[in-house]
C-alpha cells in the first residue's frame, strides 16, 4: 500500500502542491496535518506509522515534509524501515528504499550524519578540556547571589515570583531553581 504523507508548518499555509504531486505519483492513504517539521511528536505523523505494514511505501513531495533535522529524518525512516516498509521522496529522487541503490545511499547519508555528530561532540569535549585548563569553566555562570537574595525578600513583601525576578533583575528560572533547592534542603 501507498501512504502519502503532506505537512505544512502553519494553518495559513495550503496543501494543495503537495497533493497534486502526490496524486500524480498514486497513494491509496494520505495522512495531512499542519504542525511545524521541528516538533517530532505529529499526531498524523504516529497514525500513519502504525498503519505501515511490511512492503508499504511512505511517499513525501519532500524531506523538509517528513523532518527539519537529519537526526529526525534517520529516525522516522529507520522506524519505517523496522516495520519492514519503504520511504520515497519525489523530490530528492536518491531517496529511495524500496530500491538497493536508495538504501545504500541513504545508509551512507546516515552514516556521515552520524560522523558528523560523533565529530561535533569530540570537538567538544576537547574545547571543554582546553578551557577548563585555562581556568574557565563553561557552563551558566553562578547567579549573583545578593540579587537572588532581594527577589526572596521582595517575594516575602508580597510581591509574585515574576515581579520579584524582574525587579531583582534575574530570570525567573534562577529564582525557581533556588526556590526548588531551598525546599529540597528542607
Amino acid at each position: 500500500m501507498k501512504f502519502g504523507y503532506m505537512r505544512v508548518s502553519t494553518m495559513d499555509q495550503n496543501l494543495d502542491r503537495q497533493k497534486r504531486q502526490l496524486e500524480e505519483f498514486g497513494y491509496e492513504r494520505i495522512f495531512f496535518e499542519k504542525v511545524t517539521g521541528t516538533k517530532r511528536d505529529r499526531a498524523e505523523m504516529n497514525r500513519m506509522l502504525e498503519f505501515l505494514r511490511p512492503e508499504d511505501t511512505v511517499v513525501v513531495t519532500d524531506l523538509t515534509r517528513l523532518s527539519r533535522s537529519t537526526k529526525d529524518l534517520i529516525e522516522i525512516t529507520e522506524l519505517i524501515s523496522k516495520k519492514g516498509a519503504h520511504l520515497k521522496s519525489l523530490k530528492e529522487s536518491w531517496l529511495d528504499t524500496t530500491t538497493a541503490h536508495g538504501k545504500m545511499l541513504f545508509t551512507m547519508f546516515a552514516g556521515i550524519a552520524q560522523f558528523e555528530r560523533d565529530l561535533t561532540s569530540e570537538r567538544t569535549k576537547e574545547g571543554i578540556q582546553a578551557a577548563r585548563k585555562r581556568g574557565k569553566y563553561p557552563g551558566r555562570p553562578k547567579a549573583d547571589e545578593e540579587k537572588v537574595n532581594y527577589a526572596l525578600y521582595l517575594m516575602d513583601q508580597g510581591l509574585s515570583r515574576t515581579d520579584a525576578a524582574e525587579k531583582a533583575g534575574i530570570s525567573r528560572m534562577t529564582l525557581y531553581r533556588k526556590l526548588q533547592k531551598d525546599n529540597s534542603a528542607d
